[in-house]
């Protein structure tokens, strides 16, 4: 080994700094009290960030369904929209930053967050190599819960993921090590309060909704270290609710049976890693017509952020295509969004029209296209059918 030492000492090195990250950020993670209780707040801040891609036009269609919903609260001051600019991709890659300074600091003035989708540069694109901002949003917010639900009562469907949001695979994502030509390192984080605190959510969760199965979803087969302590900790906090039942899957196997017809009617909750949770989300999502139909919340103490859950689309800006964006993801997670903040007789009033939209009168059809409604078409659509309801 004697021919790799300098690449072995310059690898040690950098894992030793990104060992003392991740220990500071556990301290700060387990030092921090401080939460948000929205029902005693005297005024309830909305972020409203357009991303780029087709962001800004399915956000700003969202936040208008949003504002012809809160009008007499925004009229009373109890709730304020706050728009803030500066996360295109142009903007984030001439700051060489994932968020901006600027655009951190607004964010952080606001209580919510309703966030567009975001380019993330890949090899080959026109972009400097800068973090996902969603990843970064999540770490610096500290939005610790991805809450996706996904519903098709036709086919038995009723499922709820909670995905841990701030470690896993995607925690230190780019800052791998290539030690040298021929060998690449990435690394997976897991901490205790991390698991703790997403176990916590989802079995608090199908407590209070009476849900009464919680499945684990794992690799602890393989990767021993890292997901064997994360199923370790939530079958330790599974013991706290005696009531409900707590199985155990390896993410493999999951995958296939949320296809098999019998047994996925069985599911109600899931537990999953980062990673894990990314992946079989966006499967989850094609049972309710694919991740356009499917809204994000991510959670944390403080800070919430509600998004779509698929991508920004450039292809469609580059076409002149925009216009006709599907809102109905974004939609979903303004849904998502009113709950949380203690609207949710609203909330429901939303979820109802846009099942009636989408799924059963479709009277206006999003194709992408010009053979299909614009996006602000649509999201009319919505607000006239809920001053039906």
């Amino acid at each position: 080994m004697e021919k790799y030492k300098e690449q072995i000492e310059a690898a040690a090195e950098k894992f030793k700094k990104l060992l003392e990250e991740q220990l500071e950020r556990v301290d700060r993670i387990n030092a921090s009290k401080e939460s948000t209780d929205f029902a005693s707040l005297d005024k309830i801040v909305i972020g409203v960030c357009g991303g780029d891609g087709i962001g800004p036009t399915i956000t700003e269609a969202a936040r208008k369904v949003l504002e012809d919903m809160l009008c007499k609260e925004v009229a009373s001051g109890r709730v304020q929209f706050k728009v803030i600019e500066g996360l295109t991709i142009e903007n984030r890659a001439a700051s060489g930053k994932a968020i901006p300074d600027d655009v951190l600091a607004e964010l952080k003035k606001c209580n919510v967050i309703l966030k567009g989708p975001t380019t993330t540069p890949r090899a080959g694109d026109p972009w400097p190599n800068i973090e996902s901002a969603n990843v970064a949003m999540r770490k610096e917010l500290d939005l610790y819960a991805n809450v996706r639900p996904v519903c098709v009562p036709e086919k038995g469907i009723d499922w709820t993921f909670f995905r841990e949001n701030t470690e896993g695979s995607y925690a230190v994502g780019s800052k791998g090590i290539h030690v040298s030509d021929d060998l690449g390192v990435d690394f997976v984080i897991t901490t205790t309060e991390g698991t703790s605190r997403i176990a916590r959510l989802a079995f608090e969760y199908a407590r209070a909704n009476g849900k009464d199965r919680v499945s684990i979803v794992t690799k602890a087969n393989v990767i021993k270290t890292t997901d064997g302590k994360f199923l370790r900790i939530c079958e330790e906090m599974a013991e706290e609710y005696p009531e409900i039942t707590t199985d155990e899957w390896f993410i493999d196997i999951m995958t296939a049976k949320l296809v098999d017809e019998k047994r996925r009617r069985d599911f109600k909750v899931f537990i999953l890693p980062n990673l894990y949770g990314d992946i079989i989300t966006d499967e989850a999502a094609e049972f309710q017509g694919g991740v356009g139909t499917a809204g994000s919340a991510n959670i944390g103490k403080k800070y919430a952020m509600f998004e779509a859950i698929h991508g920004s689309a450039p292809r469609m800006v580059k076409e002149g295509r925009a216009k006709y964006a599907d809102p109905c993801s974004m939609l979903r997670a303004a849904v998502l969004l009113l709950s949380h903040i203690g609207y949710q007789d609203k909330a429901d009033k939303l979820a109802r029209a846009l099942d009636i939209c989408m799924f059963e009168e479709k009277k206006l059809v999003i194709t992408g296209r010009d053979t299909g409604c614009t996006c602000d078409e649509f999201a009319a659509y919505v607000t006239e059918t809920l001053n039906s309801l």
